[in-house]
This record gives structure tokens, C-alpha cells and sequence, in this order.
């Protein structure tokens, strides 16, 4: 009988695969033989899966997308305003030895992104799921008094969602330490502060 295999599940391996070996030996270095030899098979066996390495691309960045908003949920489960927020933003900016490696692998992987043909969904779901969770952060921070009423969450939320870009940049081109990031979310937050 052959072997039944789960599509979806190799695809997600095939794309963790990516993220290794793009970690440990550089984007330089992550092509379809390396990704092909980190899982043990054929280069041509990946074909099965992707119609390229393009592909490939997308899904490791997708990977990376599923594992933060996985992170998010679990750490953030049961908070709400300021708390959720601060527990949101560790998650995504890089304060610890996971967030800082996954830093490198996303900033590489967005000079091969923008290279790409764009597809409909690049992108979308991450920003609205991470704003819509900032979004309520704020709101219930309003609600509950701890910021002021008169906070412009829109303008909070544009300039979080840029530090969650810039912040991984910094690591990549001059790393630092967590503080000095959560210092950056403290001080878009303190204007604000009740």
C-alpha cells in the first residue's frame, strides 16, 4: 500500500527545514539542496510540494508568521490592556535568544520576499491579527485607566507596528540588548501613560 502523507504537514516541515538552515548557516546558504539535505531526501522530492523555491519562501515566511501568533496566544491568554500589550510586543520584538534568531530569518527573508511576485495573501492575515490584538490592548489600557482617554490609538498603533519592523532591523544591523527594545515600546507609550 502507499504511503499516505499528510500534504500539508511536509509543507510545513519543508518550510522549518528553510528556517534552519537559514539560522544557522545564512540566507546565503538556504537553497533547495541544503533545505533537501537538513530533511534527509531528494532535492526533487520538494517538488512534490512546491512548484519552487519562491514557494518554499513564502512558507517559511508563513511558518514564521503561525509560530509568533502561536507565542502571542499562549502568552497572552487571560491578559488584557497594558499587560497584553507589553506581552504582545515580547513576542514579536527582539528581547530573547529565540526572538533575536528569528530577527535574523525574517530580515533576510524580506529582501527575497520583496523580490517575489505578490500574492494575495502575503502579509494580510499577520498585520490584521497583531493589529486587531493591539488594537483591544489599547482600548482596554483606555478603558481601564491606564492610559488617557485622549491616547490617539491610531497613531500608537502605526508607530508600534513600525517599531515591530524596525526593532528586528536594529537587532540585525546593530544588536542590543532586550531593555534597549522594550525601551523604544516605553517610550511611544509614556506620553500616553495615566
Amino acid at each position: 500500500m502507499p504511503r499516505v502523507v499528510d500534504h500539508d504537514e511536509r509543507r510545513r516541515q519543508i518550510a522549518e527545514a528553510l528556517l534552519v538552515v537559514a539560522a544557522r548557516d545564512g540566507h546565503e546558504n538556504a537553497s533547495s539542496r541544503a533545505v533537501a539535505k537538513e530533511l534527509g531526501v531528494a532535492t526533487g522530492s520538494l517538488w512534490h510540494y512546491f512548484d519552487g523555491f519562491d514557494d518554499v519562501i513564502r512558507a517559511a515566511a508563513t511558518e514564521v508568521t503561525r509560530r509568533t501568533d502561536q507565542r502571542i496566544a499562549d502568552a497572552t491568554a487571560g491578559l488584557r490592556g497594558l499587560a497584553l500589550l507589553d506581552a504582545l510586543m515580547r513576542e514579536v520584538l527582539p528581547v530573547d535568544e529565540r526572538t533575536r534568531t528569528e530577527a535574523h530569518v525574517v530580515v533576510g527573508f524580506w529582501g527575497r520576499l520583496a523580490t517575489l511576485a505578490p500574492t494575495a495573501d502575503a502579509g494580510a492575515p499577520t498585520l490584521a491579527t497583531w493589529q486587531d490584538s493591539i488594537r483591544t490592548a489599547l482600548d482596554q489600557a483606555i478603558d481601564d485607566g491606564e492610559l488617557v482617554s485622549a491616547t490617539p490609538t491610531a497613531a500608537v498603533m502605526a508607530l508600534l507596528r513600525s517599531i515591530t519592523y524596525g526593532q528586528q532591523v536594529v537587532e540585525v544591523t546593530e544588536p542590543q540588548d532586550a531593555d534597549a527594545h522594550l525601551a523604544v515600546l516605553a517610550s511611544i507609550l509614556a506620553p500616553w501613560r495615566s
